[in-house]
């Protein structure tokens, strides 16, 4: 079963992860995963943070030649600005009484952190729940991402709103696939529009957050599981989403539109194959099944049902106010405003990037689980073998 586990902070010597699990056999692009790391820097609203890091992987372990080995694969992702924080941050010995953050972030993990862990600094705790950590996670899901391709997988998504500028238009998954743009929007008018908005936000010392909307093409029905909760596929996959820094709701096919419509409106009809109505479902013809509609967003019971999964995240305006917020010194327990960390004023094209990578390597976790298998070959023969 694939397994992925991350470790280190923002401003130390740098971001690792563990990827277990993965078959023997999976042909890697390193080239592929540097540029989805230089997607995940890049956006209109960015901070200077972005201008001293020029995010690359390092591969450790489990891979020879570009070729997984079936071990365990480690993965380095440098910080080169800890040349300027080693004097603050370095294991070996450093002077912690330097750079500490006392005045607390409303909205960060600053103030409930403290308390948690006992500290008197809130460096000890926002430096590991900064999102500066999705970095490698953003490498190792395209790994996942290169493992799902090999079984006729693919995800995409695209950046639905950001602050008020919204765009309610429906797109094919071939459309959302590949593009790019400054924003990550589909409509070029409105990106226009959500830049002025950036704009205003950055003038006012703010920041600002949005809606991304994520498809999976290709997954074949029955992952996932109705028999325990912790099996059912839409939990798993908004339990990945929630997990990614900012993001505060998830929804899946209709979502919450749900709610509102009557269930004639809400539910996808099913339609015998064409010219095949009188097959059982024991027959071949058992995948052919027609749905018209996909409000689940190609999740039923739990489990996928052969169509597209649609999900949608919400992203929070980053917490680090360049303005700043009321808070508390919690040296003095005296008012003040909160700290300004560098920060994004809008951050929205990352996060969809980082919530792709959240979302394909929950997924491979799921897959991983049905299929089994030591080799890609192996992996492969069982999920063709699926109806």
């Amino acid at each position: 079963m694939i397994r992925l586990t991350t470790a280190g902070e923002s401003h130390g010597k740098g971001l690792f992860a563990i990827l277990e699990g993965v078959p023997a056999g999976l042909k890697l692009d390193i080239g592929a995963i540097d540029a989805r790391l230089a997607l995940r820097q890049s956006g209109y609203g960015r901070g200077a943070r972005q201008k001293i890091e020029s995010d690359r992987v390092e591969i450790l372990s489990g891979v020879r030649d570009r070729v997984t080995l079936g071990s365990p694969i480690t993965l380095a992702v440098w910080n080169h600005d800890y040349e300027n924080w080693k004097d603050v941050m370095a294991p070996e010995g450093c002077d912690t009484a330097q750079r500490r953050l006392t005045k607390v972030r409303p909205g960060h993990a600053d103030l409930a952190g403290m308390l948690k862990f006992g500290q008197d600094d809130a460096r000890n705790i926002l430096e590991r729940a900064s999102a500066r950590e999705t970095a490698v996670r953003v490498a190792a899901g395209e790994i996942c991402r290169q493992f799902l391709s090999e079984l006729g997988i693919s995800a995409a998504g695209y950046v639905r709103s950001i602050g008020t500028v919204s765009d309610e238009k429906s797109y094919t998954y071939s459309a959302i696939y590949g593009h790019r743009s400054l924003l990550g929007m589909m409509d070029p008018t409105l990106e226009e529009e959500a830049k002025c908005l950036i704009d205003e936000a950055k003038n006012n010392g703010d920041s600002l957050g949005g809606i991304i909307e994520l498809r999976v093409h290709g997954l074949k029905s029955g992952y996932g599981s109705p028999m325990t909760y912790g099996e059912k596929l839409d939990a798993r996959l908004a339990c990945a989403l929630m997990s990614v820094q900012a993001v505060k709701g998830v929804e899946v096919g209709l979502g919450f539109e749900a709610a509102r419509r009557f269930g004639s409106a809400v539910h996808d009809e099913i339609l015998p194959p064409p010219e095949e109505g009188d097959k059982g479902v024991g027959n071949d013809s058992f995948h052919a099944f027609i749905r018209r509609t996909n409000n689940a967003g190609g999740i039923e019971g739990g489990m996928s049902n052969g169509e597209e999964l649609v999900l949608r995240a919400a992203m929070k305006p980053i917490p680090t106010l360049m303005k700043g917020l009321q808070t508390v010194d919690t040296d003095t327990m005296q008012p003040a405003l909160s700290a300004p960390e560098r920060s994004d004023v809008c951050a929205i094209l990352a996060c969809e990037v980082v919530c792709e990578a959240a979302l394909v390597t929950e997924l491979s976790k799921v897959v991983s689980e049905r299929l089994g298998g030591d080799t890609m070959e192996e992996v492969i023969r069982r999920n063709g073998a699926l109806r």
